[in-house]
């Protein structure tokens, strides 16, 4: 059975933020579209750290969950951030 997917990255707007499922088995992910063009969009996926790459508008996404408002997107950099600055610290001793 073939899975119908109702969207696609050309729903998503340029500068915004968004929680997807790419597929129905794959875990929530925070992503931002950075540029858009006549035929792709880049984007930017938040996994472990920032994975930057394009994607074509007519590529499908199997939900999406949310556009995230400016305030729910500052409360998450200051998480991802703190969270970065923890992970490449270094022990002194």
């Amino acid at each position: 059975m073939v899975e119908e997917s109702m969207y696609s990255y050309s729903l998503l707007e340029p500068g915004c933020h968004y929680l997807i499922q790419e597929k129905e088995e794959d875990p929530v992910t925070l992503i931002k579209i950075t540029v858009e063009t006549d035929q792709c969009l880049y984007v930017t996926r938040f996994d472990e750290g920032p994975v930057l790459e394009w994607k074509k508008k007519n590529a499908p996404i199997h939900d999406i969950l949310e556009l995230l408002s400016d305030d729910k997107v500052k409360e998450w950099e200051s998480v991802f951030n703190d969270n970065q600055d923890a992970y490449y610290e270094e022990d002194d001793d």
